[in-house]
């Protein structure tokens, strides 16, 4: 994979720490912000290669981040990647096309927690390696 640029945004740092790691050994260089409110400013700022966002966390969920990463037409092209553990935790799964239902856009992926590095290299490749974007 090409030196590429990847956003993480996730509120817990054990979960942001793992996929910094995992991704790392694929040669990227790894951004990470700690909420929405701090992801959506600096992805504006850096305009990253992909996003891989946390659904999840307090003050500005990845729902409402994505949103309006979409509505921006300096990040709308960024692809993304939607981390969730909903499912293990209250059995609330996501898909895509749920969410391309309820907003309107859908993002590029959705990995469920915990993740599986496989999985998760798998689709950052399939993605950077791809053409377009969501």
């Amino acid at each position: 994979m090409a030196q590429r640029r990847i956003l993480v945004i996730d509120d817990e740092e054990d979960s942001r720490e793992f996929v910094v790691a995992v991704l790392e050994e694929e040669g990227v260089e790894i951004l990470t912000a700690r909420d929405g409110e701090s992801g959506l400013k600096l992805a504006l700022e850096e305009q990253p290669d992909l996003i891989i966002l946390d659904v999840q966390m307090p003050n500005k969920d990845g729902f409402t981040v994505f949103t309006e990463l979409k509505q921006e037409e300096a990040t709308k092209a960024i692809p993304v990647i939607m981390l969730t553990g909903m499912a293990e935790t209250s059995g609330i799964r996501f898909s895509k096309s749920i969410m391309g239902d309820f907003i309107g856009v859908e993002p590029r992926a959705y990995v469920e927690k915990p993740v599986n590095p496989e999985t998760l290299t798998a689709t950052v490749e399939e993605i950077l390696g791809g053409e377009g974007a969501a």
